[in-house]
């Protein structure tokens, strides 16, 4: 629906002066509308039009002249490619391919962190069985399995590690006095070594694990910043991985968002004509564990009100900003003490008005410094612009000089040869005065004296 400065001239050019009495087909509505309103051409669509352009489509090869049907249909590729590749390239820091890969997984790095920490505890327990009982966190139950190894080895020594893994003294001397009275079995050393490189295999992948959740915290802070801050950004991901992306998110309703994630739920109910579900993904925020059990569901269906409200903030606003995000938190808070207490929230329209003051500000800001930027990357453009003409110039001096070098002794040669060609001439005029038979000889003398000449200057220049 914009028009462009080619189109424009090109309309300007070829269309009659007289604008009234001229009338445009044109395929899309909003171009047309465009057109009008620009250039004031009377324009239509649909009907004739469409059949006429169909047809224009078909034999264009046949209208333009230097144009085949092989070079048309390559062109037309070509334009369906680089539409393709500018909609995949269209803003590359709020890709949200990344975040649905990221969380799924995260999800599954959960599930096998678990079944693995189980492996350690069986596999140790058979050694020292008193130790699950004392750490029940697998990461720490993994670190304390490679730290230890053989529970005879344990000793007062040891005691300053173990509290340092544990973060606790009463747990590490607990741990201790276990390991002296243990019912567990004895373990050789071979299989000691894979316990150990087993369990450094699962601490290795926790702490992947923990790397992983903080890059899907500024991956959602760049492309959700809005839905992040209002649900956390475990849960507004796992709704942009459900809905396929955050436009797919956007453009759901607040009740399909309200029970995403429990569709096998509702269409039992349906099926069965049963309770429909309340919620649920949103069901793991924070907010609906903390309502009573009779408020779950009027907090669901506000919560996915206020997550729909931000998905479609976060899709459609030039500069991501988690302004709104906060605000509409704020809200659900004063939603559930309102629930509790009865003190009544303040006005949507009061919030949203706050919002958008300090989200110009914040608009500002980033403004600023995208041109503080942009200033220095222009300095940065003109000092490496001046450098590289400073250079050429240095060349393009020391060619000149190594030119004017080279022709210098040229000329010197030059004026040899005219010194030589003037003698001759000047021993003509002396030669008149000398009888006949000298001045032949003279003569042949001066020839044979040109012919050498030339013979050496031809080998010169060859």
């Amino acid at each position: 629906g914009i028009l462009h400065e080619d189109l424009r001239l090109l309309l300007e050019t070829s269309m009659p002066a007289k604008k009234k009495k001229a009338l445009l087909g044109v395929a899309d509505a909003k171009i047309g509308a465009a057109i009008l309103e620009e250039l004031g051409y009377q324009c239509q669509t649909g009907g004739v039009v469409a059949e006429i352009l169909r047809g224009i489509r078909l034999h264009f090869h046949a209208l333009v002249k230097g144009l085949t049907a092989q070079s048309a249909s390559k062109a037309q590729l070509g334009l369906g490619h680089s539409y393709s590749r500018a909609k995949v390239k269209f803003n590359v820091n709020r890709v949200d391919n990344m975040i649905i890969q990221s969380i799924s997984l995260l999800d599954q790095l959960d599930k096998d962190i678990n079944t693995f920490s189980m492996r350690v505890r069986e596999w140790y327990g058979y050694h020292f069985p008193e130790l699950i009982k004392i750490v029940s966190e697998n990461y720490t139950y993994c670190r304390l399995a490679k730290f230890i190894g053989n529970r005879k080895e344990l000793s007062e020594e040891s005691l300053e590690g173990l509290e340092e893994i544990v973060m606790d003294s009463a747990k590490a001397q607990a741990i201790l006095e276990a390991s002296r009275s243990s019912m567990g079995m004895d373990i050789s050393p071979i299989d000691l070594i894979n316990i150990e490189s087993f369990s450094s295999r699962v601490i290795s992948l926790s702490e992947y694990r923990k790397g992983l959740q903080e890059y899907l915290r500024s991956k959602m802070s760049q492309v959700a910043p809005s839905l992040s801050a209002l649900i956390g950004e475990v849960v507004g991901a796992r709704l942009i991985s459900h809905a396929g992306s955050l436009t797919n998110l956007a453009k759901y309703p607040a009740s399909t968002v309200q029970i995403l994630g429990a569709e096998k739920a509702l269409f039992r109910a349906l099926k069965t004509r049963g309770n429909t579900p309340k919620y649920g993904l949103i069901f793991h925020s924070t907010f609906i564990g903390r309502a009573a059990a009779k408020n779950k569901g009027r907090i669901s269906r506000y919560l996915a009100n206020k997550c729909t409200i931000a998905s479609r903030i976060d899709c459609f606003s030039e500069v991501p900003t988690s302004v709104f995000g906060d605000k509409l938190r704020e809200q659900v808070e004063e939603r559930l003490a309102f629930y509790e207490t009865g003190e009544p929230p303040r006005k949507n329209l009061e919030v949203m008005k706050e919002a958008m003051v300090e989200a110009n500000e914040v608009v500002a800001e980033v403004k600023k410094k995208q041109e503080k930027k942009e200033k220095k990357k222009r300095k940065r453009e003109k000092r490496r612009l001046e450098a590289l003409a400073a250079a050429a110039e240095e060349m393009e001096n020391s060619v000149l000089e190594t030119e004017e070098n080279n022709i210098e002794p040229k000329k010197k040669k030059k004026k040899k040869e005219q010194e030589a060609v003037s003698e001759p001439e000047e021993n003509g005029l002396e030669e008149e005065a000398l009888p006949k038979k000298k001045r032949k000889l003279m003569g042949e003398a001066a020839q044979l004296e040109k012919k050498k000449k030339k013979k050496a200057k031809d080998v010169e220049e060859d």
